[in-house]
């Protein structure tokens, strides 16, 4: 795949002298920043011109969502940047509307999350055409043979294999499972290839059901399903529950502890502050959790949309790093473990230099409020 990207254009020993307004008789000038030396920072943004940044998300509703959002804005507002969110909470129609739109709005760059499907790849066609820089993060696949656009993902295969591998190391390899996932979107069939890997190489893994559905109120019906579920199978018949989403296994842990039944353990993907509060109380049945932060995930992809503005080289696809976190070091815990703290416990949590460049370093310190 032939892939065109434009030379990062530097400026060298550049300053810009700040004319500061709306300031009182009172005020001194003592404190004004009187030259801000841009040197090796690429042209367009040591002019003063900044971007403007349009992130669009399919689904919503939920505490990952949030946290991607207020990731890539929090750091698109550190480099100077003015940026906008939207969420369609699962309507594709506003979804799609929303790439529509932006096509002929006044935005440098769109950064598209969870757009799984062909008409997506359409989309981000008009966009490039359009003359926009686009990344986009967890759709379809067919989107990284686009010229130019980045699509980037949780490594979901290693998110899958953290939890699976954890949950056959728990059973020695034999359990009963209830397999909690939902068709149709990218990181899912990614995840479930991972799934018929496990299963195909332990034989003692037997699936007793699979269930799921994806929409605005996952958790809630999940819960649903999986109260329904527990009074066909008595103890004995459920071992573990294998969760390809945090929605699915929030609903199935209250499911579970309504109806008592706590010796079925719980193996899910991905973490809000929500999940941590569940994992954390004593005999929850949800015992580990594999996981990206989710701020961190929107401030790499507004990092790499940075790149793109500025015209420096960047890869048409990115992974980023999983971690697995476990009740017994949460529960171990001096303090109550949030996705603030959660670096404490887990090494190397929410932290990532990926696609950081020096010149951005010297954007967030003149931009610091």
């Amino acid at each position: 795949m032939k892939k065109l990207f434009n030379k990062t254009a530097i400026v060298s020993a550049l300053s810009i002298s700040l004319l500061l307004t709306g300031c009182s008789a009172g005020d001194s000038a003592a404190g004004a920043k009187e030259k801000v030396s841009f040197e090796n920072v690429p042209e367009r943004f040591a002019a003063g011109e900044g971007a403007k940044i349009k992130v669009i998300r399919k689904i919503g509703g939920d505490d990952h969502t949030a946290q991607f959002l207020a990731g890539a804005k929090n750091e698109g507002e550190a480099l100077g940047f003015e940026v906008d969110v939207f969420t369609a909470n699962g309507d594709s129609a506003k979804f799609h509307d929303a790439i529509e739109q932006a096509v002929t709005q006044d935005y440098d760059g769109i950064i598209i999350s969870h757009g799984d499907d062909a008409a997506t790849v359409d989309g981000v066609k008009k966009l490039t055409e359009a003359g926009k820089s686009v990344v986009t993060f967890d759709s379809n696949p067919d989107i990284a043979s686009i010229d130019g656009v980045t699509l980037t993902s949780q490594d979901d295969e290693a998110l899958a294999k953290l939890a699976l591998d954890q949950l056959v190391k728990d059973f020695n390899g034999e359990a009963k499972v209830v397999y909690l996932w939902v068709d149709g979107f990218p990181p899912m069939v990614r995840r479930n290839a991972i799934y018929k890997e496990t299963l195909a190489s332990n034989s003692g893994l037997e699936e007793v059901e699979r269930f799921g559905v994806a929409a605005a109120d996952t958790s809630v019906q999940t819960q649903n399903a999986v109260a329904a579920m527990l009074n066909k199978h008595p103890k004995g018949e459920i071992d573990a529950i294998f969760a390809t989403w945090d929605a699915f296994a929030i609903g199935a842990t209250r499911a579970i502890k309504e109806a008592g039944r706590n010796e079925i353990k719980i193996y899910g993907i991905d973490v809000s502050n929500a999940d941590l509060q569940e994992i954390q109380e004593k005999e929850n049945p949800w015992k580990y959790t594999a996981a990206v932060d989710p701020k961190l995930i929107g401030e790499v992809n507004l990092r790499l949309l940075a790149k793109k503005l500025a015209g420096e080289e960047t890869p048409a696809t990115y992974d980023l790093e999983a971690s697995l976190i476990s009740q017994e070091e949460l529960q171990g815990s001096d303090e109550a473990v949030n996705m603030v703290n959660l670096a404490e416990v887990v090494e190397g949590w929410g932290t990532s230099t990926a696609f950081e460049e020096n010149w951005m370093k010297v954007l967030k310190e003149h931009y610091k409020k």
